[in-house]
C-alpha cells in the first residue's frame, strides 16, 4: 500500500444519504469513490466534491452485478494508492405496502439490491480493506431490522439480513483489523420516502434528513473510548430508533410486538 490519503468508497452516492455522505467526507479531506447507476447525479456530486477541493472518483455501478462492482472497487483502490479506509454499503431501495399486493418482481429487485448488493461490495473490497490498517465496512441496515415492520415486510426483512452479515463479518473480520458496523437510521427524509405512507410514518413521522445519517457516519468511524471499550456495532441515528432499540432489548418478545402493532396501527 502506497497512499496516504484516506479514501472512502460508496455506493447508492448520487443522492440522498449517498450524496450528503460523500460531501462530509470530502470536507474532512478524503478521496472520495461515489457509485451509482445515476451518472447524471454523479457529474453533479464529483463537481461538488472538487469545489471542495477534495479528489473524486465517481462511475457506474449496478450494486447486483458482482463483476462490476470487483471491477469499479479494483479501479477505485487503485487510483486511490492502493488503500480503502472506509467501504460504504449504502445504496438500497424502499417499497412499502401490504406483502401481498405488492408485485413479486418488485420484492425480489428489492432483495437483489438490498441484501446482494452489500454481499457483492463486501467480497470486492474485502482484499483492499485487508491491507489498509484500521479499515471500517459501514453497512446501512435500518430502525426495521428491530423488529419486522407491518408494511415494509420485504424492505425489513432484508435489513435483517445485513444486521446479520454485519454482526458475523465484524467477528470473522476482527483477526484482519478489520471493523465492521451498521447505521439504524428510521425514515430519512430523501426521494426514497417522498411517496411513502405506513402505519409508522403516521405514528413516528419522518424526522431525520440525508445529513443527519452522513454525520452519524463519520461520527462511528471515529468512536469514543466508550464505544470502542465495549466494541460496539449498531449505530441507532436519532432519538427515536435509541429508544426503540433500547426499548427491545429489554421487553418481553410480546410486549415488544405489541408495541410494533401499535405502531403501525396493524
Amino acid at each position: 500500500m502506497t497512499g496516504t490519503q484516506k479514501s472512502v468508497f460508496i455506493t447508492g452516492a448520487a443522492a440522498g444519504i449517498g450524496r450528503a455522505t460523500a460531501l462530509t467526507f470530502a470536507r474532512r479531506g478524503f478521496t472520495v469513490g461515489g457509485f451509482d447507476i445515476d451518472e447524471v447525479g454523479l457529474k453533479s456530486l464529483a463537481d461538488d466534491i472538487e469545489q471542495l477541493g477534495a479528489k473524486a472518483i465517481v462511475g457506474h455501478l449496478d450494486v447486483t452485478d458482482p463483476d462490476e462492482m470487483a471491477q469499479r472497487v479494483g479501479e477505485f483502490a487503485s487510483a486511490a494508492g492502493g488503500r480503502l479506509d472506509v467501504m460504504i454499503n449504502n445504496a438500497g431501495i424502499l417499497r412499502a405496502g401490504r406483502f401481498e399486493e405488492m408485485d413479486i418482481g418488485g420484492h425480489l429487485k428489492e432483495i437483489d439490491i438490498n441484501t446482494k448488493g452489500v454481499v457483492n461490495g463486501l467480497y470486492a473490497a474485502f482484499p483492499y480493506l485487508r491491507s489498509t490498517p484500521d479499515a471500517i465496512v459501514i453497512n446501512l441496515a435500518s430502525a426495521s431490522a428491530i423488529y419486522g415492520q407491518a408494511e415494509l415486510a420485504n424492505y425489513s426483512a432484508t435489513k435483517f439480513f445485513v444486521r446479520g452479515i454485519t454482526e458475523a463479518l465484524d467477528l470473522e473480520w476482527e483477526r484482519y483489523g478489520i471493523r465492521v458496523i451498521a447505521m439504524w437510521p428510521l425514515y430519512v427524509k430523501t426521494a426514497m420516502t417522498d411517496n411513502i405512507k405506513t402505519g409508522t410514518t403516521e405514528s413516528l413521522g419522518i424526522r431525520l434528513t440525508a445529513q443527519d445519517i452522513a454525520d452519524a457516519i463519520v461520527a462511528a468511524t471515529e468512536p469514543s473510548k466508550l464505544r470502542r471499550a465495549i466494541h460496539q456495532v449498531h449505530f441507532p441515528v436519532g432519538s427515536q430508533t435509541k429508544a426503540l432499540a433500547a426499548g427491545s432489548r429489554f421487553s418481553p418478545g410480546w410486549l415488544t410486538r405489541l408495541v410494533n402493532k401499535r405502531l403501525a396501527h396493524s
